[in-house]
């Protein structure tokens, strides 16, 4: 996998016609890598990358599960056999955002009660109703909007869907108290660096949790290792500046734009 498919955002997903009628997800990868990102890069851990997302980031680095979604359905006693035959202790539930699934929270039950540590990537739109040892949400910035010189479709109709979605307070606040938690930006450069000040800030106020400096991560955009050459630099000094971490993105350092990396 992936295979073709023609899930879009939760609405369509929901009325897929080839959709299972027992407990399923949309599968478009599951693989084991090295965490590339974050507090547990390095770590080896098994990915179930899930098909389908709410937002729309002209920089996805998942096109195949947002933009033009591909997918196979699989039950859950079949991801967690899949999973089970990997040598690894740590899942990552990814996508697209896989919190638009309503399975992905039983997915999760079932992990914890495994004894798995899992990490759901997200862009902390949604909070899902099960058990999470690291909620990695990456709040999507005014630069990841569609505009017509950056629109993977060249139609422009994503772009106003998107910039409706892309941040709610409400549930950033929720997903910091009820979890363990890092706050990760994707930074296209030095312009972004006010309205993540100014997010964080409104994180802290709305949240009962503290959100240290050391919660925040930036990461440099770039989807290959030549885009990273030129921008990781800048995102380095960024952090540096403002007191915040630095993440690398191994899997695209040691692998590139590999599938399944």
């Amino acid at each position: 996998m992936p295979v073709t498919s023609n899930v879009d955002d939760r609405e369509q997903e929901d009325e897929s016609a080839d959709r299972p009628d027992s407990d399923a997800l949309p599968i478009n990868e599951l693989f084991v890598s090295l965490q590339g990102e974050g507090k547990l890069a390095g770590v080896p851990s098994v990915f179930v990358r899930t098909s389908g997302c709410n937002l729309r980031c002209w920089f996805c680095d998942s096109y195949h599960t947002s933009w033009e979604p591909t997918h196979a359905w699989m039950s859950l006693d079949e991801i967690l056999a899949e999973i089970e035959s990997f040598d690894a202790d740590h899942v990552v539930l990814t996508g697209g955002e896989p919190l638009i699934h309503d399975a992905s929270s039983v997915l999760l039950r079932e992990l914890a009660d495994r004894g798995y540590h899992t990490t759901v990537e997200t862009n902390g739109t949604l909070i899902p109703d099960a058990p999470v040892d690291l909620a990695s949400i990456s709040p999507k910035l005014e630069s990841s909007t569609p505009t017509p010189e950056r629109d993977p479709k060249g139609d422009g109709e994503r772009a106003e869907h998107h910039e409706k979605r892309r941040i709610d307070l409400d549930a950033l606040a929720t997903l910091v108290d009820r979890y363990s938690f890092q706050l990760k930006f994707v930074v296209t450069g030095p312009d972004d660096m006010a309205e993540i000040d100014s997010l964080v800030a409104d994180v802290r106020q709305a949240a009962n949790t503290p959100v240290y400096d050391d919660d925040v991560l930036l990461m440099p955009e770039g989807q290959t290792r030549e885009q990273l050459d030129g921008t990781r630099g800048v995102v380095a000094d960024l952090a540096l500046e403002h007191g915040y971490r630095y993440t690398p993105r191994i899997h695209v350092d040691l692998w590139n734009d590999a599938p399944e990396k």
